[in-house]
């Protein structure tokens, strides 16, 4: 698989930027547009097409926010732990939605099915507590309301 996932890097991502260390930062984004995360197998290629260590290429990986270097699930589940919906419980809709998928925020199931985590803040705080499940927004969230959000996952709706 590595040399597969290299020879699909250079020829999509790595022959479009030159082999500098300043690039590191926008072959790590499209490298992640197209693979949707960092895969492991990548990493080393980055590396030493730019002439730096894995290290270098892990540090920068994993100092942003907008990296992954695990793959995200089919469905997005989304908590926001705005003040608001913090106020009006999304503590416990977070530790029940951990509990129903069985993984913790910042957690994809080992199905890819999930991907479970909480933001600062969905921008919907009329709506408090809310989710957002792939891109569907989903306000005034009770613990009862929290069970029936798995089936409008199931339908097969994935934010892409």
């Amino acid at each position: 698989m590595q040399e597969e996932v290299e020879q699909e890097l250079f020829r999509e991502v790595l022959s479009s930027f030159e082999g500098k260390a300043e690039k590191l930062i926008p072959i790590l984004h499209r490298v992640q547009d197209n693979y949707g995360y960092l895969p492991e197998e990548a990493v080393s290629p980055i590396a030493t097409f730019l002439s730096i260590t894995v290290g270098q290429v892990y540090s920068v990986a994993s100092f942003y926010d907008e990296f992954r270097l695990t793959p995200l699930g089919r469905n997005r589940v989304t908590v926001c732990r705005g003040t608001a919906c913090h106020i009006r419980g999304a503590p416990q809709i977070l530790e029940s939605m951990e509990q129903l998928l069985e993984i913790k925020d910042g957690e994809t199931r080992d199905d890819l099915e999930y991907t479970l985590e909480s933001v600062a803040c969905i921008g919907c705080c009329a709506l408090a507590p809310c989710m957002r499940v792939n891109r569907d927004v989903h306000g005034e969230m009770t613990l009862d309301k929290v069970r029936g959000l798995l089936s409008v996952a199931d339908d097969g709706k994935r934010d892409d």
